[in-house]
């Protein structure tokens, strides 16, 4: 993680085409170990802030369901890597990468995000977009 006095940026990937970044809510809008889901730029963002404050976006698309869910999904962990479990079928994600803990053919697409002046942001590039 990356600290600077103004934003907090959890996690960026590189190599992606330009993101644009979307204001989300207040920091404090969201309840530690539960989730939120947004809807940014017609794609829904499950967000999540875990109990040390670090923040996570991924798809809320459940891709064994079919439903957008996993914003309701149970925070944990295995072996110290942070997760959520669908509220479906308890498959578990991986909340920093959103690859899935139980069958490692499946991910969900996890997107850059980070507090700024109190706020949420989260990022899409155009290959996010539902």
């Amino acid at each position: 993680m990356t600290t600077t006095p103004e934003a907090t940026i959890v996690r960026e990937r590189a190599g992606r085409t330009a993101a644009r970044w979307f204001d989300i809510c207040p920091y404090t809008a969201l309840i530690p170990e539960r989730g939120a889901c947004a809807m940014v730029d017609g794609t829904q963002v499950a967000i999540f802030r875990v109990f040390d404050g670090t923040l996570y976006a991924l798809s809320n698309l459940d891709p064994f369901s079919g439903a957008y869910v996993l914003s309701r999904g149970i925070l944990g962990t295995r072996d110290g890597t942070p997760t959520v479990a669908s509220p479906m079928y308890k498959q578990v994600f991986d909340l920093r990468t959103g690859a899935c803990l139980d069958d490692p053919r499946v991910a969900l697409p996890a997107f850059p995000v980070r507090r700024a002046a109190g706020r949420v942001e989260v990022a899409l590039t155009d290959e996010h977009r539902q």
